[in-house]
């Protein structure tokens, strides 16, 4: 199993075991079907750098599908933030400072 992977599923499981219900996309291909299908979507977590498309152009899908939505970006890449629409954290997270970002999003 891959590092990216293994991060993933631990970030999913550490948002389970704090309360919140997740919807985990492997990848955009696997999160434009979420986005699309009516799923309630309060809180969108990407990372910016995804195989073939960036994560500000799948958080500029996912706001329009779902208005209001909150975005939370990260990145371990020194990039250009003007387009986030909400915090961008660096990696490696911490798992409070996640959540942290998280519930404050959700207030």
């Amino acid at each position: 199993m891959s590092t990216m992977i293994m991060q993933r599923y631990a970030t999913a499981k550490l948002l389970a075991n704090a309360g919140h219900e997740v919807v985990d996309a492997h990848d955009y291909h696997d999160a434009l079907p979420i986005l699309e299908d009516g799923t309630s979507l309060d809180l969108l977590v990407v990372d910016l750098m995804l195989l073939e498309v960036h994560g500000f152009a799948l958080a500029r899908m996912a706001r329009m599908k779902h208005l209001g939505i909150r975005c939370i970006y990260v990145t371990a890449y020194d990039l250009s933030t003007h387009e986030a629409v909400g915090p961008v954290l660096r990696k490696p997270l911490a798992d409070d400072q996640l959540l942290t970002a998280i519930e404050a999003a959700l207030r």
